[in-house]
Order: structure tokens, then sequence, then C-alpha cells
């Protein structure tokens, strides 16, 4: 349920009489919580915030959070607690114990199956199918997990104790953990281990009847998951707070891993630093990005789609806070300085890149890094010290279709390879010359051969066309390829989808008493966040806004703000975003200056 974000929808303090029915519905959903303890969960004078959120499938849920931890979430009218609360009253709900490795497999978004139960010797706790209930790691009594079970006890017996035995909704370390303070499981001593009781029954086993029990599980486990000679039992045996443990020491090492790296940097300016940056970004776009096809490249495009996605992952590149400042100055350094490039001005105040040494020495001693993309987030809020927001590009593209394919076939270009316009156009008037098909008589003609005749001519024009203009021949090749579009979002991977990018769709749409509402859909495919276009919104129309997903189509949200706000829409998308018009649909449905909205 957690496993992957969630998106918040609203965030607000809960009024004094939905606290009064909460702490109601506490007490009927969890019984053996006295009074006190339920004022010590549900105080009446702390702040108590209830969030309501869309989990990544779209499943809309309220959580109620308190001192910023989550502590119930409630899921089609049932309320389930977190780790923090059951970190607090481990014995709240029934529990279910498993092996420590399987705490990662939860945490990815598995739910706990039977085989992977440790049956303690006092039996499994009685459950009915749908009942709460948490799941514990061997020899610890913190929960790690909390869900539903998938079937009862007296069914899990019938089974063979094989199937599914939890339906897992929230665990340790997914994101509704991350939501709160992020703290560990506390070291509570397992309740059998004690002698205690475990679910209400009394449990009284030696110390040497129990390790002895316990070691029987683990390799009885082992042997059913393969796994080498004691792996699992070491695992198990550790316990959670040498996992704890063990999460810390990667962090501190990861910590003392950046601070060595920082270390060498700490000599430099931040000038040079970014100074080093650049020329890294401006080598690898170069080595694995720009194709000779592509020449002439404009300048800004070749920054935005090709050095932005080259940048290392957590850091970001600014030209201002380099000693350049501006992208012009920092190619003709590259050009006067490095010889790499050789930059024009083909239009008036508008500069190509219009040739690349791809022999030059230090171009090709320069040895590719991994590639990380950065993150996009940063790009929708521009803020101080991030990235500038920078538009998407958005490039139409052609595939080769099974009827051009021996067009192609001469530059193996099988059927399915995507090419970019200025790519056909090439391919095809190789061709045309090494086949020599111009005209003798007029150079603007092609002369049509049987391979061209197939690939672009209908029938009934087999015995009539014998030459195509030049322009003909490029509109008819493009005209048979399927179309297919590749959005540039600057710091992610290139995106290729074949047909054409849907549009932006703004509509408005009446609800009760002849209220309008502006509807915005499909703002992800141009790399926009819906929650913060719909802030952006909020700030200038002064009117509330939602997010509701769209069915039947996954990850993605429908915008909805009050009143006839398309002029106000559009304007936002076409001079903040900077989407081309061409790719906004309802804008002629903006209200007239004088009419009321």
């Amino acid at each position: 349920m957690f496993a992957k974000p969630f998106r918040v929808k609203s965030n607000t303090v809960i009024k004094g009489s939905d606290r009064r029915k909460l702490k109601a519905d506490i007490s009927t959903a969890f019984p053996s919580l006295s009074a006190d303890q339920l004022c010590e969960l549900i105080p009446n004078k702390e702040e108590l915030n209830v969030v309501k959120i869309y989990a990544h499938k779209g499943d809309s849920m309220t959580v109620y959070v308190l001192h910023k931890n989550p502590l119930f979430f409630e899921l089609e009218k049932q309320l389930y607690p977190t780790v923090y609360v059951l970190w607090r009253y481990p014995a709240l709900i029934p529990t279910f114990r498993t092996w420590p490795p399987v705490l990662q497999k939860l945490s990815g978004g598995a739910d706990l199956m039977l085989p992977g139960v440790v049956v303690p010797s006092c039996g499994l706790p009685d459950v009915k199918q749908g009942d709460c209930c948490a799941v514990t790691v061997l020899n610890k009594r913190a929960p790690v997990a909390v869900g539903t079970a998938a079937v009862s006890t007296a069914e899990m017996h019938s089974l063979g104790m094989k199937g599914r035995g939890v339906c897992v909704l929230h665990t340790y370390m997914d994101y509704l953990w991350a939501f709160g303070d992020k703290s560990g499981p506390p070291s509570i001593p397992d309740a059998e281990s004690e002698g205690q009781s475990v679910n209400g029954e009394e449990c009284t086993v030696s110390e040497n009847e129990e390790e002895e029990e316990e070691e029987t599980d683990v390799q009885r486990f082992a042997e059913e998951q393969q796994c080498p000679g004691g792996t699992v039992t070491d695992q198990a045996s550790c316990g959670f707070e040498e996992l704890s443990l063990n999460q810390q020491e990667r962090e501190e090492g990861e910590k003392g891993t950046e601070k060595e790296e920082e270390n060498p940097n700490d000599e430099k300016t931040p000038q040079e630093i970014m100074d080093a940056l650049l020329l890294q970004c401006f080598l690898h776009a170069l080595k694995s990005k720009v194709k000779k096809s592509e020449l002439p490249l404009l300048t800004s495009a070749f920054l935005r789609n090709h050095m932005f996605s080259c940048c290392p992952s957590g850091k970001q590149l600014d030209i201002k806070k380099s000693s350049y400042k501006k992208l012009s100055k920092f190619l003709q350094a590259m050009q006067q300085q490095h010889n790499l490039i050789r930059v024009k001005e083909l239009t008036k105040g508008v500069e190509s890149i219009v040739e690349v040494d791809w022999k030059n020495r230090e171009l090709r001693s320069f040895s590719v890094p991994e590639e990380t993309y950065v993150e996009a987030a940063p790009l929708q809020d521009a803020g101080e010290g991030e990235i500038p927001y920078h538009p998407p590009e958005i490039t139409t593209l052609y595939s080769v279709s099974a009827r051009l394919e021996p067009l192609f076939q001469d530059v193996n270009k099988r059927k399915g390879t995507i090419l970019h316009a200025a790519e056909v156009r090439s391919i095809v008037t190789d061709y045309v010359k090494n086949n020599e098909l111009v005209d003798d008589n007029n150079k603007n003609y092609v002369t049509i051969n049987p391979t061209l005749c197939d690939c672009l001519l209908e029938k009934s024009e087999y015995q009539d066309v014998e030459s195509l203009k030049w322009d003909d021949l490029f509109s008819r090749t493009l005209g048979r390829m399927q179309g297919c579009h590749q959005v540039v979002i600057p710091g992610q991977a290139p995106i290729i989808k074949k047909g054409h990018i849907e549009p932006i769709d703004i509509s408005v749409a009446s609800r009760g008493s002849n209220k309008k509402v502006t509807l915005i859909k499909n703002l992800e495919a141009y790399g926009l966040d819906p929650a913060l276009v719909a802030t952006a919104l909020q700030h200038r129309v002064q009117a509330s806004s939602v997010l509701q997903p769209i069915p039947g189509a996954k990850d993605k949200i429908l915008v909805q703000i009050q009143g006839n706000q398309i002029q106000k829409v559009g304007n936002l998308l076409l001079d903040h975003y900077q989407i081309p018009r061409k790719y906004l649909q309802g804008l002629d449905k903006a209200p007239k200056s004088g009419k009321k909205k």
C-alpha cells in the first residue's frame, strides 16, 4: 500500500467534534485500550492533523497525525494502527512472527506467506479473515508490519500452512513510516522468550526447549527456501537491533563517503567546482548523447536536452554559479580553448552548434560515467539554489513501417526503427543519389524506380507517375511511417511513445446549483506535477482546488478548481510552464471579457 510514494490531497487540523468521534471509533476498533491509553494516544489539547492522501494505486484514505508521526490510517471505513502506535502498544492487535530476512520482502510490497510464519509453542493467534493483525520478527516484539488476515486461523491449519497468511498494508521503512520522524523500532523483549503471555495465552516453555524449537523452525525454513548453510540462522539470531545498527552503519558510511568525496573540493571555490561540473556534463553529452544527424543543434536545446540529463545524481547544474555566467560564453570557451565545437549564429540572435570535432583528444580520452539522472522534482519549483525550470522538449519522430522497410534496407534500418525527420530526409536523399535517380533534365524531380513505386505510390499511380518532386517524395515517405513522439524532461531520461502526444485538456463542467469548475487533465505527459500546478492556480485565482484520480487511467490525476478559470490556466501553462499553445486543448472556451464567469 505504501511501498511507493503517495500524494497528499489536504492536511488540516482536526475539529473538536471530529476528535471525539475519532476517539470513539478507536475505542470500538481496539477495545483493549484503556481510557488512559486512549487519552495518551489522542490528547485533548494537542494539535492533531487529518491528512487526506492518494496511494500510488489511486486508493483514497485518511491518516491521523500527532507530533508529525502518523498514528492511524483509515481505509474503506476501517482503522489501522501504524508501527509508531504498535511500538507503544505491541499487544494492541493479534501478531504473527516471521524471520528477519522476510522484512525486506514485506517492505517491497509483498504479503506474508504462511510458510514464512513462525508458529510459537502456544499456537497461532485466533483471527478471522479480514481481522487487523501485525507482524513481528523472531525474538523481537516490536511490530514491523500491519495488515489483514488473508484467512482465519482454522483455515491456516487446514491449508497445511501454505498460501497467503497476512495481506500487508503498511511496514516499517515504507513511505507512511517515512512520513513520520523515521525513528527505529524500540527494543521490546519477546514475550514468549520471557515466559510471558502472547495474545492472551500463557506460554510456559523453558529456555532450552525454546531454543531447540527455534533452531528447528529456522532449519526447516532454510530447507524450504534452499538457503545455504546457516545464512538464515545467522540472520534470524541477529534480531532487530542488528538490522537497525546495520542501517545506521550504512547511513554513517554513506555520510562518511560523501565527506571524503567533498574533502578534495573543500580547497576549490564554488565557481571552480561548477566549472568542472559544466565541463564534465559537456563532454559527457558530446560523447554519448549528440548524434551527427542532429547538427546543427540549437545551443539552448543542447543544454536542456543533453547537458542536464548528464548531470550526476545529487548535483545541480547552474551556469550562473560558474565563472562563465552565460551559456554562450561557456560554449565560446569550448570552441576557442578546447577546439571541441564550432558555434555559429544561423539566424539573428540564435546560436547553434554546427560542428563537433569527434576526433578531439580530450573528447576521445573522456570516460563516460555511469548514467544517473537527477530527479525532476526540483525543476518544478525553480526556487533559490535549485535548477531553473525548463519546459519539456517535444519532438515528432517516425518509425519505419513494414511497407517502407525496403527503402531503408541499405542502411540497416529495420521495421520499428525510430528516426528523426532529418534522419529520414538524409537516408532518402542518399538512396536517391546512390541509385542515380535524380532527373537529368530537371534536378527538382526524382525518377521512380520499382522500390520507390512499391513504397510510396498508390496502385492507381503505378502506370501514370514516373517522377516526384523532392518535397512530395519526403512528405510521402513521412506520411507512410508510423508517427511517434519523444518528450525530454530536463533531468530525466527521454520518453518515447507511439502516436502523437495527447494535449493537455482544459474543460469546464457544471456541478450542483449551476456552479462551474475547471478540469485539467494529462499534465503528467509534459512532466508537470498536478499538485504543484493546483497550488500555483490556487495562489493566482484565490479558489480551492481538488486532485482526483482519473478512472481507468493509471497514475493520472485530474485537477479541479472552482469557477471558469480557463484563461488563468492557459496563462499559467503558456507563460510560466512554457507549454506551446498547440499542445493545449480547450482554450477557446475561455469566458469573453465583460461576461460573468
